[in-house]
């Protein structure tokens, strides 16, 4: 599994920017932060290092990128989920520079959902027949959890790949 290049010097994590104080942007700019590890755990990291297994269970970093498209799009678009466990499984045709695109696209999209809510107690987009809406605090919480989960696990798959640690 180990992919004989030249170690990525260890960068400083600076922790995520000082927001507005408000709420709503403290929660995003959290948000944001972690997005942005999961990008930077990606970048170039060769096939088929990036779609390899980096623990027993399968998951990889490609998958990881892949699946935080579909949640992103799910919880803040309200578009449906038919198979999660498919979302963490990439195609063979699907890409690191495409799936990052994606999220890009997925982020920007949901980044523009958030800028219009005015009450985080409001219900959350949600698709039909998923029973009751999260709030949108929830959701805003959650996707906190989701992505910052996701992104330890890129870390730890990403310093089995290469040895680079930090952001």
């Amino acid at each position: 599994m180990a992919v004989p290049r030249k170690r990525r010097p260890r960068t400083r994590d600076a922790g995520p920017a000082w927001t507005d104080p408000g709420e709503k942007a403290t929660l995003r700019g959290f948000l944001d932060y972690l997005r942005n590890a999961v990008v930077e755990k990606v970048a170039d990291v060769p096939e088929p290092a990036v779609r390899a297994a980096g623990v027993p269970s399968g998951t990889n970093l490609l998958g990881l990128v892949k699946h935080l498209v579909a949640v992103e799009r799910f919880y803040f678009l309200g578009e449906p989920i038919t198979n999660l466990r498919r979302t963490l499984r990439p195609t063979g045709g699907e890409t690191v520079e495409g799936l990052v695109a994606d999220y890009r696209r997925a982020i920007a999209a949901a980044n523009e959902v958030i800028d219009g809510w005015a009450d985080l107690a409001d219900p959350a987009p949600r698709p039909p027949g998923r029973g009751l809406p999260p709030t949108r605090r929830w959701v805003l919480v959650h996707m906190i959890e989701e992505t910052g989960r996701h992104a330890g696990h890129a870390d730890i798959i990403r310093e089995r790949i290469d040895g680079s640690t930090g952001r």
